[in-house]
């Protein structure tokens, strides 16, 4: 294999056009086999993996995909930034189908995920998650949906609930009130599971649908969630590109400067990490 990826994108199968001369990567890991092989190549001159959350086909739901596997893989393989896309229900009226949330936040409603990689007996590891996405990740995404999309926003909170099915009227009522913005279903263990790694996340939050709660939304379907998301693929992917290109060069793990890195300084771990 030639040079190591320091950048990964985890997102849909659309993305597997994204790169120039690309090489598959089978990889195995602790936690078993990520959800499909990992695809690198060449974006604009930096090196990127990328690894469909779903696997090929959108076989694996929500509630079934490995993210230990999958960001485990990607450690192994070099990269410490990772960008991950996602399909949302709006929670706010003014944010309609076609918008990019970029959120700083994210609260977990799932259960029954295996959340963590440090889940045997053994050394404690305790991380930081006040703050779950990376200040570059999210400059750099932020940066780029301002100029790629026709409606972009910075900030907001994503809250994750377990799937696959949608949410209650009750539920994302709930949800609204709050002060969440948008719902997804894939956001989290993600953001948690990079950080125990060290890695450096943050997430892009495509809107597909007023979520069903929110004052005009209708009953939310699967075949609308597909059919806004392909409609906005190709937007979704010039801001990735344009963020890649704005993400810091690489640094090596005892030198890296961004607190994501850092998380782990001082700590006792149970396993040497990849």
């Amino acid at each position: 294999m030639s040079a190591s990826p320091d950048i990964g994108v985890i997102g849909g199968s659309g993305f597997y056009s994204f790169f120039d001369s690309p090489e598959r990567v089978q990889v195995d890991t602790p936690f078993g086999a990520p959800s499909d092989d990992i695809v690198i190549g060449d974006v604009d001159g930096r090196r990127v993996a990328f690894l469909a959350r779903h696997g090929q086909g959108h076989r694996y739901p929500p509630h079934l995909v490995n993210y230990r596997a999958n960001l485990w893989a990607l450690r192994s393989l070099g990269v410490r930034q990772v960008l991950a896309p996602c399909a949302v229900g709006s929670l706010r009226a003014e944010n309609g189908p076609g918008t990019l949330v970029i959120p700083d936040q994210v609260v977990d409603r799932t259960s029954g995920r295996a959340s963590t990689v440090y889940d045997e007996v053994g050394p404690v590891v305790h991380v930081s998650f006040a703050d779950p996405y990376c200040p570059q990740g999210r400059s750099a995404l932020s940066a780029a949906a301002t100029r790629g999309m026709d409606r972009s926003v910075d900030g907001g909170t994503l809250v994750v609930v377990g799937g696959p099915r949608f949410s209650s009227r009750a539920e994302s009522q709930w949800h609204q009130a709050a002060g969440w913005s948008v719902v997804g279903m894939t956001g989290m263990p993600e953001a948690s599971v990079a950080r125990e790694l060290a890695m450096c996340f943050s997430t892009a939050c495509l809107v597909t649908d007023h979520d069903a709660g929110v004052e005009g939304g209708e009953s939310v379907t699967h075949e609308e969630v597909m059919r806004v998301f392909a409609r906005n693929i190709e937007g979704l992917k010039s801001v990735l590109r344009d963020a890649i290109g704005r993400l810091p060069e690489p640094e090596p793990d005892d030198t890296a400067t961004c607190s994501c890195r850092q998380v782990l300084d001082g700590q006792d771990l149970p396993f040497a990490l990849p």
